[in-house]
């Protein structure tokens, strides 16, 4: 265990996995011309569209459980850059489609090739990428990220 972990909350140890992620996923993608968050909307949408799925703003919100304001600002960046297109949806005209540009789908892939590599470094101590012993941590993630969290339930318990 690294120092200062010791006696360390589970809330704390999460946090700090997510920044040292957050800070090695923006170094590592920082070349490319992108942020971690950037990374995060071009990947996901690069998946989406092998999918067959031209998402709006909103889908990629609720799939990257990024805020939608901070999508719509992060895709305008993204568009001027030359990586993604954004349309109006022919069948809401509220709604606005998201596409990755071949320039975006380049370095996306490229991103996603340098980001794996760190995922494989990340993960070495529990046996690499496949090993079982992710799977279960992938597993407990999973339940982590779909258990409910209402920060305001505990306050309004308290203050009936």
């Amino acid at each position: 265990m690294s120092n200062g972990s010791e006696g360390a909350t589970p809330g704390f140890l999460v946090w700090r996995l997510s920044m040292k992620w957050r800070v090695a996923v923006d170094r590592a993608v920082a070349p490319l011309g992108l942020t971690h968050a950037q990374y995060s909307l071009v990947a996901s949408l690069h998946g989406m569209q092998r999918s067959g799925e031209r998402p709006s703003q909103r889908r990629l919100a609720d799939h990257t459980g990024l805020e939608p304001l901070y999508v719509s600002k992060l895709a305008r960046a993204l568009e001027t850059a030359g990586l993604l297109e954004r349309t109006r949806d022919p069948r809401d005209p509220r709604a606005v489609q998201l596409a990755l540009t071949e320039q975006g789908r380049e370095v996306t892939r490229r991103a996603i090739e340098v980001v794996q590599g760190l995922l494989q470094q990340l993960l070495d101590p529990l046996g690499g990428l496949d090993s079982a012993r992710t799977r279960e941590f992938k597993r407990d993630l999973t339940a982590l990220l779909d258990a409910p969290l209402d920060p305001f339930s505990e306050n309004e318990t308290e203050q009936s």
